[in-house]
C-alpha cells in the first residue's frame, strides 16, 4: 500500500442537478483527471467531489464512501481491480452509499483533512484512502487499502461496507455524534499550528538550528543512509537545510555536511534513482534504498535536482564528490524535461508523474519496465558485459521485486573500470528498455510543482552551466503565467480578482484556485529564475503572486493552507481553517511562503514581507527540537534569515566581466542569497521610478564604466567590488567561510 508514513495529504461539482437519478451512473467520464478517468468504466457509480454528490447522499439518506488516490499509485490500482471492478461489490456500494472519487493531487485540501481523520480513526494513513462520511462531510470511519477477502488484522472491503451500513441504520445517533466529536478534536489539534501574522517576529536562535542538526544525527541510518527506518522517502527539505547549515561555520556545520553527503550518496547510488534515465522514484520499501516504489513524481525530482545542485555549489566532500553530484543533478533535470515535458518545450508545463505500474497484456505489474534478470542483461550486452553489469548492479537470479526481476542498484561508487563498463552498457540498456511497455503518464499540470521545477532548473542550469535547463525554466514559467494565472482584469465594469488555478489539462486551467503551497512554490521559483536571468518580468510576477497569497491566505492575521474551497472540508475540520506546518512529500505551504517572503523582502526592502516571514518562523522553536525531520524547509528558511540573507546587486554594462561576477554569486553557497542584475543593456543608473527592484536602486557601474557588485544586508551595503577575487574575499568576510567562485 502507498503509505503516507507520514511524509504523507472552488467547488468542482458534478455536472447536472442533485437528484436520485444522478447517482445511477458513473459520472467520471468527462473529468480531465487521469486518475478519475481510470475509474470511469468501473461499475461503481462514482461521482466527483462537490456539493451535488453530497446533496445526493442527503436526498437518499445514505453515507458517502470517499475514495482518495492518484494516478501513479500501485495499491490504488490493486484495490480498483479487486473491488471497484467487481460487479457484486459495486452493486452493494451503489445501493447503500454515494461513492465519491478524488484525485489527491488535484484536491490536496480534501486529502489533507480526511488523511488527518483517517489517521485519528485507524492509526494509519496512505493511499488508497477509504473514508466514510455523513452527507455533511464529517468522517466517522476510515482506513486505507481493504482486500477483497479478510486478511489477519484487516477485514475485507465487503465486511467494512456491511458493518458501516449496519452502524448507519442501527446506531445513527452514535455515528453522527462520533463524527462531530472527531471534527471538534481536529479543530482543537489545529490550535498549536496557528500563525499570527500581526505578532512580534522573534529572531532565529542559532542554537535551535544546531539542536536540529543533532536531532537529525540521532535518527540517521548509519548503514543505509537517510533517516529512520523503512519505508524511506527522500528527505529533500531536510537536505536543503543541512546544506545551508554546512555553508556557515558553526559547531555543527561539519556534522550537517556529513549527514547530507551520506544521504545524497546513498540515494544517488541506489535503486531509488533510475540508473538508466536519472529520475528518482517516490520512495524505497527497504532501508538500503534497493527496492523502490516505482512511481516517479515531479515534486520529488524537482526538489532533488535542486538539492544535488546545491551540494555541487557547496563543494561536495570525499564521500560524495561534487562531480558525481553534478552528473546526478544534470541527468535528473534532463529526465524531468524529456519524460514529463508536455508538447513542445515552449508550449507546456511538466506533467505530474509516471505510474508505478506497467500494463502488460491488460494486467498491472509494479515496476515491470524497470526490472532485469541476469539472462536479460546477458542477452542485451553479450556474454562478457552482461554478467559484469549484473554483478555491478546487484542483479541476481532471484529477483528483489519479482521472482525474476531486480532494479539496477550499484549501491556504491564506481571504480574507473566500472565507469567504463557502465558508459558503454547504459545506452544499450536504455534502448532495450525503451522497447518495453512503458508506465502511463499523468499529464495534469500542477502549478505549485511546476514552480518547484522552475527553481530547480534555473539554479541547476546556472550552477552546472547548462543553458538548456534555464531555457526550460523560462518556458515553464511562461506557461504558468499564460495558463494558470488570471491577473484579474476588470470585466464589464466589474472589478476583477487575481487568481492562480492549481491544475491545468491540455493547456486549459480548470478546478479550484491554487492553495497556499501553489502560490508559494511558484513565487519561489520565479524569484530563483529572476536571480539567474535578471528578467524583471519574473520578479514582477512573483510579487503579484505573493500579494494575492497574502490577501487569500492571511486574511484576519491568521495563515491558512486554503481559502475555503469546500464547505465539506471546512465542516470536517471543525469549522476551523487548517494550516499544516509540517513538510510532507513537499515543503509545507507555510514554510514555502515564509521562504518566498524572506527572499522577496531582500529584493524589495519590504518590512511587511520580512515581518510576515518572521511570524511564520515563530513556528520553529516548538517544531525544530522535537521533529526536525518534518520541518526541513522551515529550518532552511531560518538558516537563510540568520545569514541575512545576503543581498547582491550586480550593476554595470552587460558583457563577459559582468557575467563572470553574476555567475560567481549564483555559485556561492551563502544561505538564501538573493542576486539582482540590472536588466537595462547599458548598465546605467536608473531612478526609483524606473527600477522595480529596490535592491538595484541607485546602484550603477564603477567610475571607469566597468560592472561591479554591491553586497548588502538589510539594504546596507559594503563597498562595491569589481573582480571575482575581491568578491570572494568580501563573501568570505560576510559569511565566515571561503566562497567558491571558481569555474566548473
Amino acid at each position: 500500500m502507498v503509505m503516507a508514513a507520514q511524509q504523507p495529504a472552488e467547488q468542482h461539482p458534478a455536472s447536472g442537478p442533485a437528484s436520485t437519478e444522478q447517482g445511477s451512473f458513473n459520472a467520471l467520464g468527462s473529468e480531465p483527471s487521469a486518475y478519475l478517468r481510470q475509474h470511469a468504466h468501473n461499475p461503481v457509480h462514482w461521482q466527483p467531489f462537490g456539493d451535488d454528490a453530497f446533496a445526493l447522499a442527503a436526498a437518499r439518506d445514505v453515507p458517502v464512501f470517499l475514495s482518495i488516490g492518484y494516478a501513479a499509485c500501485h495499491w490504488c490500482h490493486v484495490m480498483a481491480h479487486e473491488s471497484f471492478e467487481d460487479q457484486d461489490t459495486a452493486d452493494y456500494l451503489n445501493a447503500h452509499f454515494v461513492a465519491i472519487k478524488v484525485d489527491r493531487e488535484e484536491r490536496p485540501d480534501v486529502d489533507s483533512v480526511y488523511m488527518a481523520a483517517t489517521q485519528a480513526i485507524s492509526g494509519e494513513g496512505g493511499w488508497p484512502m477509504s473514508v466514510f462520511l455523513t452527507p455533511e462531510g464529517l468522517a466517522f470511519h476510515a482506513g486505507t487499502y481493504f482486500p477483497p477477502t479478510p486478511l489477519p488484522g484487516r477485514p475485507s472491503f465487503r465486511q467494512v461496507l456491511e458493518a458501516v451500513r449496519e452502524a448507519w441504520l442501527e446506531r445513527r445517533d452514535a455515528v453522527e455524534q462520533n463524527a462531530r466529536n472527531l471534527a471538534a478534536g481536529m479543530a482543537d489539534a489545529q490550535a498549536g499550528a496557528v500563525v499570527v501574522l500581526d505578532g512580534m517576529p522573534q529572531a532565529v536562535d542559532p542554537a535551535l538550528l544546531s539542536t536540529a542538526v543533532r536531532g537529525l544525527a540521532r535518527t540517521e541510518d548509519p548503514d543505509g543512509g537517510g533517516f529512520g527506518r523503512a519505508p524511506k522517502f527522500p528527505p529533500s527539505a531536510v537536505l536543503e537545510f543541512l546544506i545551508r547549515h554546512a555553508a556557515v561555520p558553526s559547531a555543527t556545520s561539519d556534522a550537517a555536511r556529513d549527514l547530507a553527503g551520506r544521504t545524497l550518496a546513498a540515494m544517488a547510488r541506489s535503486a531509488l534513482r533510475d540508473q538508466l534515465d536519472g529520475g528518482f522514484a517516490r520512495y524505497s520499501v527497504t532501508a538500503d534504498w534497493s527496492v523502490p516504489h516505482f512511481e516517479k513524481m515531479l515534486y520529488d525530482n524537482a526538489q532533488l535536482v535542486r538539492v544535488y545542485a546545491h551540494w555541487v555549489r557547496l563543494g561536495g566532500d570525499a564521500v560524495f564528490p561534487a562531480e558525481e553530484a553534478a552528473a546526478v543533478a544534470s541527468e535528473a533535470a534532463a529526465w524531468m524535461i524529456d519524460a514529463l515535458g508536455i508538447g513542445t518545450a515552449a508550449a507546456g508545463g511538466l506533467a505530474s508523474s509516471l505510474d508505478a505500474d506497467t500494463v502488460v497484456d491488460g494486467v498491472h505489474h509494479e515496476g515491470a519496465a524497470y526490472l532485469w534478470s541476469p539472462a536479460q542483461l546477458r542477452e542485451a550486452l553479450g556474454p562478457e558485459d552482461g554478467p559484469a553489469v549484473a554483478r555491478l548492479m546487484n542483479v541476481r537470479e532471484r529477483g528483489t521485486v519479482s521472482a525474476h526481476g531486480s532494479p539496477l542498484h550499484p549501491g556504491r561508487s564506481f571504480s574507473a573500470a566500472d565507469a567504463l563498463l557502465w558508459e558503454r552498457s547504459r545506452p544499450v540498456l536504455l534502448a532495450e528498455r525503451g522497447s518495453r511497455n512503458q508506465p502511463a503518464r499523468d499529464d495534469k499540470v500542477v502549478a505549485g510543482w511546476n514552480g518547484l521545477a522552475v527553481a530547480a532548473l534555473a539554479e541547476t542550469g546556472a550552477i552546472l552551466g547548462e543553458p538548456r535547463l534555464v531555457e526550460a525554466a523560462e518556458n515553464i514559467a511562461g506557461y504558468l503565467e499564460r495558463v494558470h494565472w488570471d491577473a484579474g482584469e476588470p470585466r464589464d465594469g466589474e472589478p476583477g480578482r487575481a487568481r492562480l488555478t492549481r491544475v491545468s489539462h491540455d493547456g486549459t486551467a480548470r478546478g479550484i484556485g491554487g492553495l497556499l503551497e501553489d502560490y508559494a512554490f511558484c513565487a519561489d521559483g520565479l524569484l530563483a529564475l529572476y536571480a539567474v536571468t535578471g528578467r524583471v518580468r519574473w520578479y514582477t510576477f512573483a510579487q503579484e503572486l505573493l500579494a494575492e497569497a497574502a490577501d487569500r491566505f492571511a486574511a484576519g492575521g491568521r495563515l491558512t493552507d486554503s481559502a475555503g474551497e469546500s464547505g465539506q472540508v471546512l465542516r470536517a475540520s471543525g469549522e476551523q481553517p487548517s494550516l499544516d506546518p509540517f513538510d510532507n512529500a513537499a515543503p509545507s505551504g507555510a514554510a514555502a511562503f515564509a521562504g518566498a517572503l524572506l527572499t522577496s523582502s531582500a529584493y524589495s526592502g519590504s518590512h511587511d514581507q520580512r515581518a510576515m516571514a518572521g511570524n511564520i518562523l515563530n513556528l520553529l522553536p516548538p517544531i525544530a527540537s522535537r521533529a526536525p525531520r518534518v520541518a526541513g524547509w522551515l529550518l532552511a528558511t531560518g538558516q537563510a534569515a540568520l545569514a541575512g540573507p545576503l543581498e547582491a546587486a550586480v550593476a554595470g554594462p552587460d558583457g563577459p566581466a559582468r557575467r563572470e561576477l553574476h555567475l560567481a554569486l549564483l555559485r556561492s553557497p551563502s544561505p538564501g542569497m538573493v542576486v539582482a542584475v540590472q536588466e537595462n543593456p547599458d548598465g546605467g543608473r536608473q531612478g526609483p521610478e524606473q527600477e522595480p527592484v529596490a535592491l538595484l536602486e541607485h546602484r550603477g557601474a564603477a567610475s571607469d564604466g566597468s560592472p561591479q557588485v554591491y553586497l548588502c544586508r538589510g539594504m546596507v551595503c559594503q563597498r562595491p567590488v569589481t573582480s571575482p577575487a575581491e568578491l570572494g574575499e568580501q563573501l568570505a568576510a560576510m559569511t565566515g567561510s571561503r566562497a567558491d567562485t571558481g569555474e566548473r
